[in-house]
């Protein structure tokens, strides 16, 4: 499963487990406005470390958080890249 599907669907799952309404989940869609709490967002903070193998956050030195969905997704998938390249590295 892609990093993209992977964000939407736990954030899907998150949404369905406290019964919230979710606007499109688009690309352009501000987190703010997704219906999602900060409790949820850090739970899927959580589930997304479980789910991937690693924390964006806690890897980053950038300190400008994601505003929209696209930008929390290609935050992912940079951080996604940047795994992959360091564990071909220690290989």
């Amino acid at each position: 499963m892609s990093v993209k599907a992977t964000v939407i669907s736990q954030i899907q799952q998150i949404a369905d487990h406290s019964s919230t309404s979710l606007p499109p989940l688009t690309d352009d869609l501000v987190l703010l406005d997704s219906g999602l709490d900060s409790l949820a967002i850090a739970i899927l903070v959580a589930r997304l470390e479980e789910t991937l193998g690693f924390d964006p956050f806690t890897q980053s030195d950038d300190t400008a958080y994601p505003v929209t969905l696209g930008d929390f997704i290609r935050f992912y998938e940079h951080a996604a890249a940047c795994v992959d390249v360091d564990s071909r590295h220690a290989s």
